[in-house]
């Protein structure tokens, strides 16, 4: 916008020529032709492009002496383009033209040289603002994109935090899982163990009854804290840092983990997981010349995903010289591996496949309980 600015004012400012003549066809001829170079030189941005454009409209005014009124419109297209030496023949050759001209000398050579300097301030005052400009959107963008970055850290300190909790959590619950069995369960145990002692010692009726009853709720007690001990441990347990146990200890080969699952996870998901992955990791090291194993957990809105693929393609344990070219889903087919992980699934309702194709490969889905 600035650039039309700048060029509408010299257009103006040739304009006033007709203060000291008349307008005429080549006056005329000379303003389209300073239009069409203003707009020239800005919708085609080849550097070249726009010099030969000035230099023929600087070359046309020692033809037609209307152009040199407009000829501060040239100026400027060369210092925007930085040809510098091209502007100052252009005020040479406007200097040089006023001699043929109708209006006084002195005058015109003042109108020459006052629209060459205007040309210049005006194009160097654009070129200012617009490195002003340029400086402030890249202040803006690194601004943004500080900002990004610090909302990302924090999302990931926020998560950190939680995931802290959750896990500080887990580990509450197995601590008094763990004091629920140790002490009480043993109090009950033994005060169990008593009462059958006292009942096998005992010879009064009277007193048989309520031994019996004393025993059933001791019993009863017992029962209760075995559930609730068994329901502690079993949601304490941590999906993502029972993997990465398991992760961990397997040495066979490198095994990379992308882990995208929620913290509330029901009990038998994690279980089914933790068994197939400990599964699939066993059958790897012992059936498989794989270099790489790849783990994928992720949670999706109506269910979970499991997949587990290594690049191996030869079966060590049982390629023999009869079966060179057996596959390793052959060979999984003969064992209780795959069919005790095809079951699990089974039992939540997901799907199960396996794929020997470039490596092995499992991958199960199993649907959300709504």
């Amino acid at each position: 916008m600035r650039y039309f600015q700048d060029t509408g004012v010299l257009l103006l400012y040739g304009l006033f020529a007709l203060l000291y003549k008349d307008v005429d066809i080549a006056f005329v001829f000379g303003f389209l032709c300073a239009l069409i170079l203003l707009c020239f030189a800005w919708f085609i941005e080849v550097r070249w492009l726009c010099l030969a454009a000035g230099i023929v409209f600087t070359a046309a005014a020692l033809a037609v002496p209307s152009l040199v009124f407009f000829l501060p419109l040239a100026v400027y297209i060369f210092v925007r383009e930085h040809g510098y030496a091209l502007a100052v023949i252009c005020i040479f050759v406007g200097i040089y033209r006023f001699g043929y001209m109708e209006i006084r000398p002195l005058i015109f050579l003042c109108f020459v040289c006052f629209g060459a300097l205007l040309a210049v301030l005006l194009e160097k005052r654009t070129e200012q603002y617009e490195m002003m400009e340029t400086r402030f959107r890249e202040s803006q963008d690194d601004s943004r994109e500080r900002n990004f970055l610090l909302n990302e850290k924090n999302k990931a300190l926020i998560e950190k935090q939680d995931y802290e909790l959750y896990a500080a959590t887990l580990r509450e619950r197995n601590r008094i899982a763990r004091e629920i069995h140790d002490n009480v369960g043993h109090v009950l145990s033994r005060a169990i163990l008593l009462v059958g002692a006292i009942k096998t010692i005992n010879q009064e009726t009277a007193v048989e009854s309520l031994l019996d009853n004393l025993d059933s709720s001791l019993n009863s007690s017992m029962d209760s804290i075995r559930s609730s001990v068994h329901d502690l441990h079993d949601e304490a347990v941590n999906l993502r840092e029972a993997v990465d146990g398991l992760v961990e200890d397997f040495k066979f080969c490198p095994v990379e983990l992308h882990y995208d699952m929620g913290r509330e996870l029901p009990k038998e998901i994690k279980y089914c997981f933790i068994g197939i992955v400990k599964e699939a990791l066993a059958n790897v090291m012992k059936h498989s010349n794989a270099g790489r194993v790849v783990i994928i957990m992720r949670e999706h809105p109506a269910l979970y995903q499991l997949c587990i693929e290594d690049d191996g393609t030869v079966c060590k344990t049982f390629k023999s010289e009869k079966y060179p070219e057996e596959s390793r889903m052959d060979i999984s087919g003969r064992g209780i591996g795959i069919a005790n992980m095809r079951d699990r699934v089974r039992a939540l309702d997901g799907t199960f496949q396996v794929m020997n194709v470039q490596g092995f490969k499992i991958f199960i889905t199993i649907p959300k309980k709504v």
